[in-house]
């Protein structure tokens, strides 16, 4: 069997929060199941946010390439070859972390339009929302993490929210998510 490669992404700039908690969890969790985990933490990326080039559409839209150049395109660029992916944001405002957004933004423009297969259509792609503070803003986080999964055509595996009055039985559960993700997709072959 090969190994399974899944990359996780972390996107708050606390490294010892609940959204680090829940990249610890998640990769735990996919090792256990045999994969081979890339752990990214988007804040240490420099990755800027969305330029909007040309007319709105730069090179992004048919080269599927971002014309900024920052710390994006070794990034994306790595992804091609992974089977599975996990992100993690912190809910700031009632949506992704900027880091997230910056992310998310950039590689939705790169990603989605492909006519041929982009880097995650049909992989199995895990979103979590953790909210630290009151848990406000949960699930409109997870909506805006949704509709990046359907813009990317990824297999939304699972949508998880997290909160510091659920997290000792949440992170748990996405410990169990992370592994049966793995487990999943070694059984269908990948």
């Amino acid at each position: 069997m090969i190994m399974l490669k899944v990359m996780i992404f972390t996107s708050s700039p606390n490294t010892d929060g609940l959204t680090a908690a829940c990249g610890t969890s998640a990769k735990v969790g996919a090792e256990e199941a045999g994969a081979q985990v890339i752990m990214v933490n988007l804040n240490k990326q420099k990755i800027s946010s969305c330029h909007a080039c040309g007319n709105g559409w730069g090179t992004c839209r048919n080269e599927h390439q971002c014309q900024v150049q920052d710390d994006f395109q070794t990034l994306h660029g790595s992804m091609a070859d992974v089977d599975a992916f996990v992100l993690i944001t912190p809910v700031y405002w009632g949506e992704m972390s900027e880091s997230a957004k910056a992310f998310s933004d950039r590689v939705r423009r790169c990603e989605a339009l492909k006519k041929e297969k982009n880097f995650f259509e049909g992989k199995p792609f895990l979103a979590v929302a953790a909210a630290g503070g009151s848990g406000n803003g949960l699930t409109t986080c997870l909506t805006s993490m949704e509709r990046f999964l359907t813009h990317v055509k990824a297999d939304k595996f699972d949508l998880i929210g997290i909160t510091q009055r659920n997290r000792e039985y949440k992170l748990d559960t996405l410990h169990k998510a992370a592994k049966e993700l793995v487990a999943l997709s070694n059984r269908k072959g990948k």
